[in-house]
């Protein structure tokens, strides 16, 4: 009997989300035409889009194809054409569903510098060339979901943000032995980032850490580091970094931060990761870190290579495909290192290529590199 296919979902989203959706697809189907993957692929739509075809930012039909899904790949979501929009009906709370309906608690984001494109950061190349850091954010939990929240009138008529930052004891277990599996594979050093200074929630942060890596992981160099100091050790030496696990809130601004030592918010893939289950399934949701960028959607212009590595990460996190990913980001490198650039990362003396162009020279290089 032959074992059911594996089923990628494709959710292109919003703004430059179908274009560079568009450009990965031409690798996926290379991968498939080769004959090494089998997938079977859908496609469905999430954000804004979503909300003009059917009055909701995801419907019910699209979450449950993503929770029946081995791997989602998702582009991007929102734009101010939706910026007036009730809270709930924004296209980033379809992403937001998703991710709590998948159980998607642990947020993988690699910063990687290609040595080719060191002299587009906006640091000296020195300080970020051979940089490999991979932040791990916790997904489910602190403010972005804790309660109570909302907006009330207090009885004097001033109105009060109430923003609530909660964390249990197993939610940052979880997390954290995430981030001490992933520095095993790499260079063995986690950095753990709170507040314990001033806040509770970091207390607990940091007291779970330690005892989890205590008992298991003493093979792992744990750092413990407040979260504003980790920003500026970012922007100062950020090669002492192997893997960071965060919360929610410092995940999300730190992550960014650490993008834009890379030189361009196009080159970074990323992966949303929910727990294993008995079989080893494990719920997976893949996407590039930029936003939807209205400005330039529609124009043919934006790179795609965040989207593809994220298809890259794919390959390695939920099939096993090691040889597959490693093939791919080759290419990537290779077509990088021929010169090849998208507008966000031309340099002096370098034209700048289509979306298009970038994914059909990444096909090539994946063919020349397979012969």
């Amino acid at each position: 009997m032959t074992a059911p296919k594996k089923k990628i979902l494709l959710l292109p989203g919003d703004g430059i989300g179908p274009e560079v959706t568009g450009a990965t697809r031409k690798i996926i189907d290379w991968f498939q035409r080769a004959g090494r993957t089998a997938f079977e692929i859908t496609e469905d739509l999430v954000g804004g889009i979503s909300y003009d075809q059917h009055g909701a930012p995801v419907t019910s039909a699209a979450l449950a194809r993503a929770k029946e899904a081995d791997a989602v790949l998702l582009a991007c979501v929102g734009g101010p054409k939706w910026d007036t929009l009730p809270f709930k009906d924004r296209p980033e709370r379809g992403l937001l569903a998703i991710r709590k309906e998948m159980g998607l608690f642990a947020n993988l984001r690699p910063a990687v510098v290609f040595d080719v494109l060191a002299g587009a950061s906006t640091l000296k190349a020195e300080v970020v060339k051979g940089l490999d850091i991979m932040i791990v954010r916790e997904l489910l939990g602190g403010v972005y979901f804790g309660e109570p929240r909302g907006i009330e009138t207090l009885p004097n008529g001033e109105r009060r943000g109430i923003n609530t930052q909660v964390y249990t004891s197993s939610e940052i277990q979880r997390v954290a032995r995430v981030a001490f599996e992933l520095a095993r594979k790499r260079r063995k050093k986690v950095g753990s980032v709170e507040k314990a200074n001033v806040m509770e929630s970091g207390v607990l942060w940091r007291e779970e850490v330690t005892k989890l890596h205590a008992s298991d992981y003493g093979d792992v160099e744990l750092v413990h580091m407040y979260a504003d100091n980790c920003a500026m050790q970012l922007v100062r030496n950020p090669k002492q970094f192997d893997v960071i696990v965060t919360d929610n809130l410092f995940g999300d601004l730190l992550s960014d931060l650490a993008s834009m030592l890379t030189g361009s918010l196009g080159m970074l893939p990323s992966a949303s990761l929910g727990p294993k289950e008995a079989s080893g399934r494990q719920a997976a949701l893949y996407e590039p870190i930029h936003g939807s960028a209205p400005d330039i959607a529609g124009k043919g212009i934006a790179n795609p290579l965040a989207m593809i590595l994220s298809y890259a990460m794919m390959l390695r996190y939920s099939f096993n495909l090691s040889a597959d990913a490693d093939l791919l980001e080759k290419a990537v490198h290779n077509v990088l290192s021929a010169g090849m650039r998208t507008a966000d990362i031309v340099e002096k003396g370098q034209s700048a290529v289509s979306t298009w162009v970038m994914g059909d020279a990444v096909v090539s290089e994946l063919a020349r590199l397979a012969v």
